[in-house]
């Protein structure tokens, strides 16, 4: 261990100090999983559950918030909470792929179509009712227009 000495702003300090950071009390822990966070990103050497735990970390806040929300309205979105999921997930599948050749980019484009394809199927389930269990019930029926009939389209084009 090397030590290290900073000023830092006093919003800083006091960000840090209420930052909630697994495994790490002090601020002195902190930085250090902090840092090293960074240099695993850095570096692309995050593997796949690494690189999901710091994204959900990244979308922890938007993610009590909306807890907060459901307690106080008695409302769900499974809407939402796909779409957390299908950008936690996309995120971490980038941060934990860093391409290296053609096959590898090749790799990461199929992990991140058929992780769009999900959402897709997903969204499209939620479209099978005439409400969305979302905040707003109608909000996937009303931007899914173009995206049925570009399937229909296909379909079409195949002559089935």
């Amino acid at each position: 261990m090397e030590p290290l000495s900073a000023r830092i702003p006093s919003d800083l300090y006091l960000w840090l100090a209420r930052l909630p950071v697994e495994g790490a009390t002090t601020n002195s822990d902190k930085l250090r999983v902090l840092l090293g966070q960074l240099k695993r990103q850095y570096d692309g050497a995050m593997d796949y559950p690494a690189a999901h735990a710091w994204t959900r970390d990244l979308t922890a806040g938007a993610r009590e918030a909306l807890v907060r929300a459901e307690a106080e309205s008695s409302r769900h979105s499974e809407v939402l909470g796909l779409l957390l999921d299908h950008l936690t997930s996309s995120l971490a599948m980038v941060m934990s792929h860093m391409p290296q050749t053609a096959a590898d980019a090749a790799e990461l484009e199929d992990m991140l179509v058929r992780r769009a394809f999900a959402l897709s199927a997903g969204l499209l389930r939620q479209a099978t009712t005439s409400e969305a269990a979302a905040y707003d019930a109608g909000v996937v029926r009303r931007h899914m227009a173009a995206t049925v009939e570009l399937a229909n389209n296909i379909h079409h084009a195949k002559g089935e």
